[in-house]
């Protein structure tokens, strides 16, 4: 059994700030342990539950915040930009299950640091009609290649998501949001114990089925005007109002990897204070 571990960290044990998840920072250092802590309950658990193979995809900004040097020894760590699929780099490559490790809710939406892909200049993502946070649009991803989503962990509002877009996964809530930047925390030894139980006990539903490839339209709403002219320019891409546009791809594949560029222009199209 081949298990993928898809690690991202606003959603990891202990994260409330901006600083905790912005690398360079004191805070950062500090939070990269609480992170490879809870990947490592997390690869701990799969193995318990009978995994003979994990691959951590690191998701997280840099995508190098794990502490390699502490990580568990039976993983594997795919660490660095740039990945065609990014945070679901590695899906494609036969695994038996997936693990969504400290997502978030999306843009738009109340929870500890909630956001889409940017960190702020994207107000809303709708996947075929439906609010998207990453963990919705991975999942499409991870259905069109038959691989389970197994576990989330998150705040208690991230688990509330994922049962809406995968009712079967377990849930581990390793804090409570009180506001996008507050949260009641539980140590990490607590949370430790909770990823690694269900983990375990989630490995029950690995192994594959037959995936749909099916077409598929996502639509994303920014902050200023000037970003969804910009996103607009992309061959394919519409600008449908002021602030929005939206495409059509022919597989959840695709409409990633277009996303995905459509995120990166409006990015560099922001301009200092004003966005």
């Amino acid at each position: 059994m081949r298990i993928m571990i898809s690690a991202d960290m606003e959603g990891a044990t202990g994260v409330t700030w901006t600083a905790d998840v912005q690398v360079g920072t004191e805070q950062w250092q500090r939070f990269r342990n609480m992170f490879t802590s809870d990947v490592n309950a997390c690869v701990a658990g799969l193995y318990g539950g009978g995994a003979t193979d994990v691959l951590v995809n690191e998701a997280h900004s840099s995508q190098r915040n794990i502490l390699l040097e502490d990580l568990d020894t039976r993983a594997r760590m795919l660490t660095g930009r740039h990945k065609p699929l990014s945070m679901m780099q590695g899906i494609d490559s036969g695994v038996d299950g997936v693990v969504f490790l400290g997502y978030h809710t999306g843009a738009g939406v109340e929870g500890v640091l909630s956001h889409t892909y940017l960190p702020n200049q994207i107000t809303g993502v709708w996947l075929d009609g439906v609010h998207a946070s990453e963990g919705r649009l991975n999942a499409a991803l991870a259905a069109e290649h038959g691989v389970p989503v197994l576990l989330v962990t998150g705040d208690d509002l991230t688990c509330e998501d994922a049962n809406d877009y995968v009712p079967e996964a377990s849930t581990v809530a390793v804090k409570e949001c009180v506001s996008r930047y507050a949260a009641i925390c539980r140590p990490p030894s607590v949370t430790a114990t909770a990823i690694e139980d269900a983990a375990q006990s989630a490995m029950t539903r690995a192994g594959r089925f037959n995936g749909t490839i099916t077409g598929h339209r996502i639509e994303v709403e920014f902050d200023a005007a000037h970003l969804a002219a910009a996103a607009a320019v992309v061959p394919t891409v519409e600008q449908l109002d002021v602030r929005r546009v939206g495409f059509d791809a022919a597989t959840m594949t695709d409409a990633m990897k277009a996303f995905k560029v459509v995120t990166a222009i409006a990015s560099g199209a922001v301009e200092g204070s004003y966005g």
